[in-house]
């Protein structure tokens, strides 16, 4: 035998096959393909055989991918990041993790990331559990009845279009007519309802994420929120992810049984998104060139809010959508599209911001299709005839505008109609409790502040009810948690209005 086949030698062979055993060789045998063609955050790709719809890409530059096409000769991939690095002639593979998928854990309450869980603020990347993007809608058998009320703190939707926890309620109206911050509002008044919150920026400005973020962190609501930030910098694929990314992270709470509020900021732009992607890889144009199928990615994505029942673990989540329309045209594809998924819709309208009628809700034109099944009784009771008498006020109003004599009870309803009008009126990231807009419905509705112009009206009306939360503080504590108040709670009311009526000029 050769000494260089002895036993020490032979003993080396061993050590060193043992030590391949350690060795991860699955890399090797991935698919590889090369870039042919990139444009404007598409590449496409040859040799990559074996992969499927929306599997990820890793690109040799460190730039990721996801397949969004397939063809017998080729494979179209949407760059989800460092679009500025992929060059043809690249080579890529199928990465290890096939479908997009962010970690969650409690620990990402109070951050921004990306769709893909990066961090965007500076701190480092949370850890938790790795779920993908993409889950099928809740089965029939899961779901519970929308009868639970979630509560705004604003006085025109709580009274008038109330919205209840698992609804899709659509938030829609003209460029700068109050969208995102009436959204703001709504996830502020859940700081202390025990509701958590998503707050999905889609195609936004950097600057107007850090300053929704500042927004909330001001107001002691981002503790309990998390934002998903795919700005306007970011790669049409980023912003194609956000909404998913958004419902992932609300369905990992929801699996707690825990209520979450999601706000998609907006829609339009992840719209646009989906058409641009469409566009560039050839796919055929529709109506006003959005791909046919983009009624089915709204209306996937939104199937997947809803109430679960407690067999399914309780929790809901509640989808606050948002739609651009333009020169109030509701008949455009995008926003008749989300009209039909959604289970109501809030319009507000630009007359109404102009005349500093803020929310500029419109309550004729905005519906909620759960109505009073998701409104406390309490609640339910005085406002059972908001929506009538706004209408009467506003129709009367206009024959008053052009001088013509009305009767005495005519006018009665034009003056209550002003008061209440006023008093829907509400300053950004104030809450109005259930007390306080009961006793404002109530003091309007029988005519206790009768006499009194509009703005006086309110303010008094305002003072009353900090009032009654002293001198009346049983009655308005059980108001603000539902219960039945005691039998002269009306007129117990009644009197401290009259002593903060009596006590100003």
């Amino acid at each position: 035998m050769p000494p260089e086949l002895g036993t020490g030698a032979a003993k080396g062979v061993v050590r060193r096959l043992a030590g391949l055993s350690s060795v991860d060789l699955t890399a090797a045998f991935r698919p590889r393909g090369a870039v042919v063609q990139v444009s404007d955050g598409v590449a496409r790709v040859v040799g990559l055989t074996g992969v499927g719809y929306e599997h990820l890409v890793d690109f040799d530059s460190g730039s990721r991918g996801m397949i969004f096409d397939l063809d017998r000769n080729h494979t179209d991939v949407v760059l989800l990041s460092d679009v500025d690095r992929v060059r043809v002639g690249d080579g890529c593979s199928v990465g290890s993790e096939q479908l997009p998928s962010l970690r969650v854990s409690n620990e990402i309450l109070g951050r921004i990331v990306d769709p893909l869980g990066n961090p965007r603020d500076d701190r480092p990347a949370p850890s938790g559990e790795k779920r993908t993007l993409f889950w099928a809608a809740p089965s029939l058998t899961e779901r519970a009845p929308v009868d639970r009320p979630l509560l705004t703190g604003v006085m025109v939707i709580d009274a008038a279009i109330p919205i209840g926890r698992g609804q899709r309620q659509l938030l829609i109206g003209d460029r700068n007519t109050g969208k995102t911050a009436l959204a703001l509002d709504l996830v502020a008044a859940q700081r202390d309802s025990g509701v958590l919150c998503v707050y999905v920026a889609i195609g936004q400005p950097i600057s107007r994420i850090l300053g929704i973020h500042e927004s909330l962190r001001v107001v002691g609501a981002l503790a309990r929120t998390v934002v998903v930030a795919a700005d306007a910098f970011d790669a049409p694929g980023l912003q194609y992810l956000a909404p998913y990314a958004g419902q992932t992270i609300a369905e990992f709470f929801r699996n707690q049984g825990r209520d979450v509020l999601v706000v998609f900021d907006d829609l339009t732009k992840h719209a646009d998104a989906y058409r641009e992607l469409a566009l560039l890889l050839g796919r055929p144009p529709g109506r006003e060139a959005y791909p046919g199928d983009i009624f089915h990615i709204h209306a996937e994505l939104l199937e997947r809010a809803a109430a679960f029942s407690a067999e399914a673990g309780g929790g809901s989540i509640t989808a606050l959508p948002i739609v651009e329309t333009t020169d109030s045209d509701i008949s455009a594809y995008i926003p008749t599209n989300l009209i039909s998924i959604t289970d109501g819709q809030l319009y507000l309208d630009t007359l109404r911001f102009e005349r500093n009628q803020r929310p500029a809700v419109d309550i004729g034109r905005s519906v909620s299709r759960i109505g009073g099944a998701a409104q406390l009784p309490v609640m339910r009771n005085a406002a059972k005839n908001v929506r009538i008498d706004m209408a009467r006020f506003e129709s009367l109003e206009a024959l008053t505008r052009v001088g013509l004599d009305v009767d005495p009870r005519t006018q009665q309803t034009v003056q209550r109609g002003r008061i209440l009008r006023e008093l829907l009126r509400q300053p950004r990231l104030t809450v109005r409790t259930v007390a306080q807009q009961v006793l404002a419905l109530t003091a309007v509705a029988e005519g206790w502040l009768d006499g009194r112009s509009a703005p006086d009206a309110a303010r008094i009306l305002w003072s009353a009810a900090d009032r009654a939360s002293v001198e009346a503080s049983e009655v308005m504590r059980a108001l603000d948690v539902g219960e039945t108040p005691p039998q002269d709670w009306s007129n117990r009311l009644h009197a401290v209005v009259e002593r903060a009526l009596a006590s100003t000029p």
